[in-house]
């Protein structure tokens, strides 16, 4: 069971590179970030080897390395594994990128400590083996990522942005501290597998429950305390890639290891289903608003771990993680990469719809787009399938819908046309492979979807409308776009319906009493 303490590496490396950073902490640091590039890269290879244990050995845990149930242990299972491969995967890329992107800084030597010390404390959270463990590295990635946020003090804008993600950051703590508390009290351990394996439906439990779905949800920034993640575009651009690529996943990843806890609750996952459901439609309309590509990405986020909070509130706890890997690689790419995004567009002479779909396009792409996955889901198999995750693949299909109705537009080039049936036909055929590997992989490890009751069926049909009614509403903005009405409600979502307006005039009114 000692061989499940190999993880414990990959965070020592990382660690390594902090305590060196501190007696170089300013400009071109000598050998310091390649040597983190190098670090980064070895945790990668740390991970790649549990991973190859975890297939020839099984899931388990390694003894705990303390006293009283406080120290350090690792669980070893499919979820972990993912995790560690994928966070230090991109932490090796975004080391490597910060290595010239910051070079020339006034403080590159303590940026590239604190980049190291915050992926470290991701590892730590990623393989906890035990409650305090969790919780403490919880804190300390929080803790450090603020450092990051803060790297330019003198902006002001950095500091009111870093002010209100800790103080989201201290309630999703609070919040996750009372769980671990009740848990540890009601189950006698600190063990994660043991709770996870004797959780029984316990007013304590049930309320443990609730609190890791309130600090998941402040640490996946969710409708109304979402500004924050809106606001932090003041750090370097790798501090935004590892926030919105790794540190924004947490709270899924927190839902997903406590799967088995969350489903004694299903009040609580309803609760996620609507508020993950609204903020998803919210984000992704006020993403489309936005002039700025920085702020456009962010909205984007809060949008996708929004759908994720709903995959996990619909117990598809598989394809939430499935939805953490590709989501964290899109968004590493897309926020290294905006620069050259950004000339590109530029370089475009004319840019803007090739073709505007009309209302009989757009119905039409809709029935093709349902048509493409009703034929691939016939072809693969819909026996075996949880209604959720076909629902889920419905929703998906109307995103699809919303491509087809371009390349079905009167005045479409054939090759747009011919372009979007493929990239259709590729998408719903990606969605049940990777659906049937994700299902595969967690089988024992995650449980399985439960028969949807009255109200998951209601949440379901009210689901299926809402994204719906947008993706049509999308799909024929160019029709609609000129009433009045629309300038309106343009200028009311690219302000965040002024949520984020309010939560700020709170903070400024705490501040004030705070102070006196």
């Amino acid at each position: 069971m000692f061989l499940y303490l190999l993880p414990l590496l990959a965070p020592l490396f990382l660690l390594a590179i902090a305590v060196r950073a501190r007696s170089t902490p300013g400009t071109r640091p000598g050998a310091l970030p390649r040597q983190a590039e190098w670090a980064a890269l070895a945790t990668f290879a740390v991970s790649a080897l549990s991973t190859l244990m975890l297939v020839m050995s099984g899931p388990g845990s390694s003894p705990l390395v303390g006293l009283f149930g406080v120290g350090l242990s690792v669980r070893l299972d499919v979820v972990s594994a993912t995790m560690l491969c994928l966070v230090s995967f991109i932490g090796w890329i975004v080391l490597r990128y910060a290595a010239t992107y910051m070079d020339g800084e006034a403080r590159q030597g303590a940026f590239t400590g604190w980049m190291a010390t915050t992926l470290a404390a991701v590892l730590l959270l990623v393989m906890s083996g035990n409650l305090i463990q969790l919780l403490l590295a919880w804190a300390a990635t929080s803790l450090s990522l603020h450092q990051l946020l803060l790297f330019y003090p003198e902006r002001t804008t950095a500091r009111r942005a870093a002010r209100k993600k800790s103080v989201v950051a201290r309630a999703g703590e609070i919040c996750l501290a009372i769980a671990v508390l009740l848990l540890v009290i009601t189950y006698g351990t600190t063990d994660i597998a043991t709770v996870l394996s004797t959780a029984t439906p316990t007013l304590p439990t049930i309320i443990a429950a609730l609190l890791i779905a309130l600090a998941a949800v402040l640490a996946s920034a969710q409708f109304p305390v979402h500004g924050w993640l809106t606001e932090v575009m003041e750090a370097p651009t790798p501090v935004s890639a590892l926030l919105h690529a790794g540190v924004i996943n947490a709270g899924g990843f927190l839902l997903i290891r406590f799967a088995d806890v969350m489903l004694i609750a299903p009040g609580i996952m309803a609760l996620l289903v609507m508020l993950g459901g609204f903020t998803a439609l919210f984000g992704g309309l006020v993403m489309l608003t936005q002039p700025a590509v920085k702020t456009s990405l962010a909205w984007s986020t809060i949008a996708q771990m929004a759908f994720m909070m709903m995959q996990c509130g619909l117990a598809l706890f598989p394809l939430a993680l499935l939805h953490i890997v590709a989501h964290s690689l899109y968004k590493a790419h897309a926020f290294l990469s905006a620069g050259e995004a950004v000339k590109g567009v530029a370089a475009i002479r004319r840019p803007g719809p090739v073709a505007v779909p009309s209302g009989r396009n757009v119905m039409q792409a809709f029935g093709i787009g349902i048509a493409i996955y009703a034929l691939v889901g016939g072809t693969f198999g819909f026996d075996g399938k949880s209604v959720q995750a076909i629902a889920l693949g419905v929703i998906l299909i109307f995103g699809v819908a919303y491509l087809l109705a371009q390349g079905f537009a009167d005045a479409a080039p054939g090759a747009l046309t011919r372009r979007t049936v493929i990239y259709a036909a590729a998408t719903s055929v990606s969605y049940f492979v990777l659906q049937i590997i994700a299902l595969k992989l967690t089988a024992g490890t995650l449980p399985a979807t439960p028969p949807p009751g009255p109200l998951e069926w209601a949440l379901i049909v009210l689901a299926l409308l809402s994204f719906g009614l947008v993706a049509i509403a999308q799909a024929t903005f160019p029709l609609w776009a000129t009433h009045p009405a629309a300038a309106g409600l343009r200028v009311h979502l690219s302000n965040g319906l002024y949520a984020n307006a309010i939560f700020d005039r709170i903070l400024k009114g705490w501040s004030a009493r705070a102070t006196t």
